[in-house]
């Protein structure tokens, strides 16, 4: 279940990859943060992000026509 929602729609990377770094470290170990980013970077960049940082990806979706991405808080 998602908990936290990112909205970088607009944003060029790395700056959703930023928002998500700032981000993740305010909510609890297992805690959801979906990313919505529509820079086509964003599908490369937040899965490299996460393997680089430990964290765990859930993969894409999409809401409300935008692309979003799952990422769990894993420590």
């Amino acid at each position: 279940m998602t908990e936290h929602v990112l909205d970088c729609l607009g944003q060029r990377c790395p700056l959703p990859v930023i928002a998500l770094a700032r981000r993740l470290p305010e909510v609890e170990v297992g805690a959801v943060v979906r990313v919505l980013a529509d820079d086509p970077a964003a599908a490369n960049d937040i899965p490299a992000w996460c393997r680089m940082r430990g964290q765990e990806y859930l993969g894409a979706t999409t809401v409300d026509g935008s692309p979003a991405f799952d990422v769990r808080r894993a420590h």
